[in-house]
């Protein structure tokens, strides 16, 4: 196999990959959260992994 071929295969996963995710669930940027959120009060919707347990 040459590394065009092993490129072009990973490339067609990928492909596979997000348009499955894309497929799964319609994108909604109204609910999605927010990329940036400095300094807007925001909290996170999930945890910290690097947060020590109290």
């Amino acid at each position: 196999m040459t590394r065009h071929m092993i490129a072009g295969i990973c490339l067609a996963m990928l492909g596979l990959i997000i348009g499955g995710d894309l497929l799964a669930v319609t994108p909604n940027p109204y609910r999605a959260p927010a990329a940036l959120a400095l300094g807007s009060g925001a909290a996170a919707p999930g945890g910290f992994c690097g947060a020590l347990p109290r």
